[in-house]
């Protein structure tokens, strides 16, 4: 057992016996007077304080943009970790930099140095290319109010034709330096602050919340940041679980995708993808880069909250959750999980190790539709996910319509499919099943919608679906709002 956290800050190797268990990178960055990292939203928001995340996975060395306001120090163990003041100088600029200047990318400079560390990753992603759907993603968590985009866009075009930057002459030496910090240790530490726990394998993960149930686990905190960073909360003991190498595994079977806990949106979008093309470009639309390169597919799940995308999805798509306590382990219906807001089916001490999505069948249609003020970084007012199965003579056989935003937990709308079940997928069918969606749900108004606005567009997205699946207009909202045929 070890007691420190340990990673490198660009050449340096940080070694912290006393570090608080909810302490933000950014905070600790700025203490050390790494400035150039700046704190704008402080909930993950804008981008200002990106950072470059590396890490060695299957012998690769993966480099992630990640939020440092909602990231914790304790978070970091065995990693490579870059700032602003680690990419080039005025003499040797990073291609990046260069073309920022070149291409006049920034005016007040604020929020500069978080879009040059997005472009940095950007350029350090397999596939990456100057394609400007592409750069849009990878530039959808930085907000910039004065330069304007397109410029920025431009330097990173220019910079994609740029050669070899300073860390691609590094990589025999982050590689074994991240060998070197990864000892598979569990780090312990107390203080006046409270209480870290880093497991170095999910044995122990069970043995110390079976012991401490009232303690926290994180995955990537972009929920439970929020909690330290807006709510204010003390956060007693973490329990951090990026490191549990059982939790980091993705399985793929006949029977369909298991995700452990610890895997995140984008180490999973494209999985998920292979078995739900459209869950796939949800994802893609699921908070940002830096946020999917944080949120696990299974946080999502565990937090319970009822505007999470990812768990209507998996509802419609008949997920089956995984769940364990201490040497215990049982699994249940995804939508089981759910029981009322704030509560879910979860005893004391008891994680989630991991979901498992089916292979839909081979006549399944599925669709997931999110409707939110954004088309980029937004939470949902309202998202649908529906799954159909029909037999030859155009019967409904199977459905399941799941929503998120119109009830206190991720919801099937059980009345609305007992109104389809059994009928041919017809307009008659349709409108029986819009009707029902009312006696279904009772949405809350509030800033994203109201109940009336939610409760048109849940029956309007059924609609969409029906359209859809019966050779309708493959309907997409485009990056203009508008609507496009794909």
């Amino acid at each position: 057992m070890r007691q420190a956290v340990q990673f490198y800050l660009g050449d340096d190797r940080i070694v912290l016996g006393g570090v608080s268990p909810a302490l933000t990178l950014l905070d600790w960055l700025r203490e050390r007077g790494r400035t150039g990292t700046k704190e704008g939203c402080n909930e993950g928001d804008c981008g200002a304080c990106t950072v470059l995340v590396v890490r060695l996975e299957h012998d690769q060395l993966v480099w992630r943009a990640v939020n440092a306001c909602i990231q914790f120090v304790s978070m970091l163990d065995g990693a490579q970790v870059y700032t602003i003041e680690d990419l080039g100088t005025p003499d040797a600029p990073h291609p990046v930099q260069a073309a920022m200047v070149e291409q006049h990318g920034s005016q007040c400079g604020f929020c500069t140095p978080g879009f040059v560390m997005s472009m940095a990753a950007y350029r350090k992603t397999q596939g990456a290319t100057d394609d400007d759907a592409k750069i849009d993603d990878a530039l959808a968590g930085n907000l910039c109010r004065c330069t304007g985009y397109a410029p920025i866009v431009r330097a990173m075009k220019q910079s994609m034709t740029a050669g070899p930057d300073r860390f691609d002459a590094q990589v025999q030496t982050i590689t074994e330096r991240l060998v070197a910090l990864n000892d598979g240790e569990t780090v312990q530490l107390s203080g006046t602050e409270g209480t870290l726990t880093v497991p170095g394998n999910v044995d122990v993960l069970a043995e110390v919340l079976e012991q401490n149930p009232d303690a926290t686990i994180v995955a990537g905190a972009t929920d439970v940041g929020l909690w330290v960073t807006k709510g204010m909360r003390q956060l007693r003991h973490v329990v951090t679980i990026g490191r549990v190498p059982e939790l980091r595994r993705m399985e793929r079977t006949a029977e369909g995708l298991t995700i452990g806990a610890a895997v995140t949106y984008q180490e999973a979008q494209s999985r998920i993808a292979e078995l739900l093309p459209d869950a796939g470009e949800m994802i893609r639309r699921l908070g940002s880069t830096q946020v999917r390169n944080s949120a696990t597919v299974c946080g999502n799940i565990a937090n319970g909250s009822p505007i999470g995308d990812g768990p209507p999805m998996f509802i419609a798509a008949g997920a089956t959750l995984h769940l364990r306590l201490g040497n215990e382990r049982r699994s249940l219906p995804l939508e089981s999980y759910f029981i009322a807001y704030g509560k879910q089916d979860r005893r004391p001490g008891e994680f989630v190790e991991g979901v498992t999505i089916p292979v839909p069948p081979a006549n399944a249609q599925f669709r997931a539709y999110k409707i939110s003020k954004r088309f980029d970084q937004d939470i949902s007012a309202v998202l649908g996910a529906f799954m159909m199965e029909r037999n030859a003579e155009g019967v409904i056989t199977s459905v399941r319509l799941a929503y998120g935003g119109m009830a206190a937990i991720p919801k099937r709308a059980e009345q609305a499919e007992a109104a389809l079940l059994g009928r041919v997928w017809d307009e008659e069918a349709l409108e029986a099943a819009r009707a029902a969606i009312a006696k279904d749900f009772t949405p809350l108004t509030d800033m994203r919608a109201t109940d009336w606005y939610r409760r048109t567009v849940a029956a309007n997205l059924l609609t969409r679906f029906f359209e859809e699946t019966t050779g309708g207009p493959q309907a997409r909202l485009a990056r203009t709002g508008g609507l496009a045929h794909v």
